[in-house]
């Protein structure tokens, strides 16, 4: 909701383009560093109860960040909100991948929920635009009340006695390593267009990211209950999904900032303007999203996201012909609803290939893993187009918009040709079913 916002929240609190970034990127942070603490303590200590507890705080954060005047508090707020969601999002996929077996009843459930998701995530851009006409903080407060309400329904809606925790310890230095790793990746890429992508800063931190990573994986190797069993990687089907949900959220998310800074900054129009811009895709994705599940049983989800891939690149590419009188039915109209196509696709069968084969103790940190990598795909693709848009200064251009569209682009096609290498690989070696194993290889 806060994206048809940004311009509004730039000009009341006086921020640049690299500082309102961090609007969107301090939520990124802590959502994108903590989610796959968030997925395993979900594992470890109870769904139910992760879930209530980290959705209370979503629900203050969200308060406090509708209420403060000063730009540091307002990316504050952002950041605990993020942190929240990073306990809250896996623990709820998970309540769903484990309350349901594996098969057309999941991808039922899971069509509906990513549903809910997709098409709030879209819708949202709408409600902002009619909330930003009356003031920007509305944005920032509407999820106070609906997180409420989602508190009270799961009180009552997921009983306490179904409560089932995985067996193991708690992986500390595990857990210390990933998150200061994915937080200093998030943390530099967010912040690498304004210090310098060459910078000394930078290099640096991108070292210390590796080296990070390089004791995480050393550590969990030789951990008895490890906070990422690294066999789950084994599986080729999971890593393309995270790949692609990657890519899918990176590109839209970059997407949408661009959009956003062209239709209301370039072009003059209205937050409600801007907002019904995106209508159609919201409508598309909520509408037929539940129906996702059918599909996937049917056809399988690997056709659905190359299809969804497809539709994703084909709406970066109407849009990356944009200029100053931009036509509703040539370009904004088509594009988006390619976009919708994308999502309503990919999205739902994107969860259900992530989640499928995983046992039950594990559900939460295939979710976190998922999770983990449509945030990191989101910061790190935003940093980069904001390094594009601000490369000849603060002030837009048609080109600077055009490139960082372009890089859209070019992620939705690497990310069309890495789901297509998937139906290759089933064609290549079919597995009959009742033989395959829980984990396949790459």
């Amino acid at each position: 909701m806060v994206g048809v916002a940004l311009p509004a929240i730039q000009h009341d609190l006086g921020l640049s383009t690299s500082s309102l970034q961090w609007v969107v990127s301090g939520y990124v942070l802590g959502y994108g560093g903590l989610l796959l603490l968030g997925g395993r303590t979900a594992d470890l200590l109870g769904r139910r109860r992760v879930f209530l507890v980290a959705l209370g705080v979503f629900a203050v954060a969200s308060l406090l960040g509708g209420l403060v005047d000063d730009g540091g508090l307002l990316i504050a707020a952002r950041f605990v909100k993020g942190v929240a969601a990073a306990f809250t999002a896996p623990a709820a996929l998970s309540i769903i991948t484990t309350t349901f077996p594996e098969g057309p009843q999941r991808n039922r459930a899971l069509s509906i929920f990513t549903a809910s998701g997709a098409s709030g995530y879209s819708l949202g851009l709408v409600l902002s635009g009619l909330l930003t006409e009356i003031g920007w903080r509305y944005t920032l407060l509407m999820p106070v009340p609906v997180a409420i309400i989602a508190l009270v329904a799961a009180l009552k809606a997921l009983p306490r006695g179904a409560e089932e925790r995985a067996e193991g310890g708690h992986d500390l230095v595990g857990a210390v390593l990933i998150t200061a790793s994915m937080l200093l990746l998030v943390f530099t890429v967010v912040q690498a267009p304004e210090a310098g992508w060459a910078s000394l800063t930078t290099i640096g931190s991108l070292v210390g990211v590796a080296v990070l990573l390089g004791l995480f994986v050393f550590a969990e190797l030789r951990m008895r209950h490890p906070l990422v069993r690294l066999g789950i990687l084994r599986s080729g089907p999971i890593v393309r999904a995270n790949l692609g949900l990657l890519i899918l959220m990176g590109s839209y998310v970059a997407f949408q900032f661009v959009a956003m800074q062209y239709f209301q900054n370039l072009l003059g129009w209205s937050a409600l303007g801007t907002a019904m811009a995106f209508l159609p895709a919201g409508v598309l994705v909520a509408v037929t999203s539940t129906k996702m599940g059918d599909f996937a049983d049917r056809f399988g989800t690997g056709k659905l996201i190359v299809i969804g891939s497809a539709a994703l690149a084909g709406g970066y590419a109407i849009f990356s012909g944009i200029d100053r009188t931009p036509s509703l039915g040539g370009m904004v109209i088509p594009g988006m609803i390619l976009m919708g196509i994308a999502f309503a696709l990919s999205f739902p069968s994107l969860n259900i290939q992530a989640t499928n084969g995983v046992d039950d103790d594990e559900q939460g940190l295939a979710s976190g893993l998922l999770n983990t990598s449509g945030q990191v795909g989101g910061a790190i693709v935003l940093a980069v187009v904001t390094a594009v848009l601000t490369s000849g200064g603060e002030t837009l251009s048609i080109g600077s918009l055009r490139a960082a569209i372009v890089v859209s682009l070019v992620l939705a096609l690497v990310g069309l040709v890495i789901s297509a290498t998937g139906l290759r690989a089933r064609k290549a070696a079919p597995v009959p079913q009742e033989s395959a194993p829980v984990y396949e290889s790459v």
